[in-house]
């Protein structure tokens, strides 16, 4: 395949696509959103201005998450981040592994496609989805949207049979997801 450089409509669909996973990961990195968009803003300005050419997508992909892995251990090994706050060796040894590195974007990336499925559902589903995702327990719910448990438990059947057959291709992944998270 020819390397191609990147047409603006091809760099904004990239950018489109890939944006929120990776402020999702550079933030289990250096633990604030802010600072994730800033990191993940300066790696697109980069590979606009030096005009960085790729093979295909997975090679986009590829560069993209280890150009904000190495722009967030960069900003942390910072002198501003070391005099305004306290980190450990082994954190950043830890997070410089290949293991810690593929783990974070297995779940960027699982993140997107559950969060894609999740926007199909009716607005009170989703409602209802991403505070059980958050943690939150039926009961809970239903007190913080003011409507009864048993609508709850309506809404969440509702909602996982129809993200059933949309996350259906990545069970394995999701199961992978929740077995490293626990």
């Amino acid at each position: 395949m020819e390397i191609q450089t990147l047409t603006l409509k091809e760099y904004k669909s990239i950018y489109d696509t890939m944006y929120s996973s990776l402020c999702l990961f550079s933030n289990k990195y250096v633990e604030s959103l802010d600072i994730a968009q800033d990191i993940v803003q300066e790696v697109f300005i980069k590979i606009w201005e030096d005009k960085i050419e790729f093979k295909n997508e997975n090679s986009i992909k590829s560069y993209l998450y280890t150009a904000v892995k190495n722009r967030s251990l960069d900003y942390l090994k910072s002198n501003y981040f070391r005099s305004t706050q306290s980190l450990a060796k082994e954190d950043v040894a830890d997070w410089q592994t290949d293991p810690f590195f593929l783990r974070e974007v297995v779940i960027s990336e699982t993140s997107v496609i559950i969060e894609k499925a999740i926007d199909t559902l009716p607005k009170k589903c989703a409602q209802i989805i991403k505070l059980s995702i958050k943690g939150m327990n039926n009961a809970e719910i239903a007190e913080e949207l003011g409507i009864s448990l048993n609508t709850i438990k309506a809404q969440k059947k509702i909602a996982y049979k129809r993200m059933k057959p949309l996350l259906k291709d990545y069970f394995i992944l999701i199961a992978f997801i929740f077995e490293i998270r626990s």
